[in-house]
C-alpha cells in the first residue's frame, strides 16, 4: 500500500510531489535542501551546517514514516561542489560511527534555490 507522508519535521514541498512515500516497509524521501522548516528558507552556514541541516529535514520526514537515520539503506547526494567531499564524510561520520547506509555522491551544475548540496534516502520501517 502507498502512502504519502505530510510532515511540519520538515520544509514543504517546493513544487508537486511529496516529501516522502511508503511502500510497504519502505520509505522514500525527496530530495531535501539545507531549509529550515520554520522559515522555509536556505540557512546560513558552512557546508558542515547545511548537511547536519539536510540530515535534520530528512530525520523528520523518515520519523513521520515510522522510520529514522538508522533505518537508512541508502542515500544520494547531490553537491555543486565535490570539493566539500571531505566536509561531507566529517558529517554522515558522526551521524553513521558503525555499518553506515550505502551512498552515492554526484556532482551537479545547480540546485533547486541556489543550494550546494541536495541529498534523498531511502530507508525501511522500523519493526513493531
Amino acid at each position: 500500500m502507498r502512502t504519502v507522508i505530510h510532515t511540519d519535521k520538515a520544509p514543504q514541498a517546493l513544487g508537486p510531489y511529496s516529501q516522502g512515500v511508503c511502500w510497504g516497509n519502505l520509505v522514500f524521501t525527496a530530495g531535501q535542501l539545507p531549509i529550515d522548516p520554520a522559515t522555509g528558507k536556505l540557512i546560513d552556514g558552512s557546508f558542515e551546517e547545511q548537511v547536519t541541516q539536510v540530515l535534520h529535514n530528512l530525520s523528520g520526514i523518515l520519523s513521520s514514516a515510522g522510520s529514522s537515520l538508522d533505518q537508512v539503506v541508502k542515500f544520494t547526494v547531490y553537491v555543486t561542489d565535490l570539493g566539500n567531499f571531505t566536509a561531507l564524510n566529517q558529517v554522515f561520520a558522526r551521524y553513521f560511527k558503525e555499518d553506515p547506509p550505502a551512498r552515492s555522491a554526484v556532482q551537479v551544475a545547480a540546485l533547486p534555490l541556489g543550494a550546494e548540496l541536495e541529498i534523498e534516502a531511502i530507508a525501511v520501517k522500523e519493526e513493531a
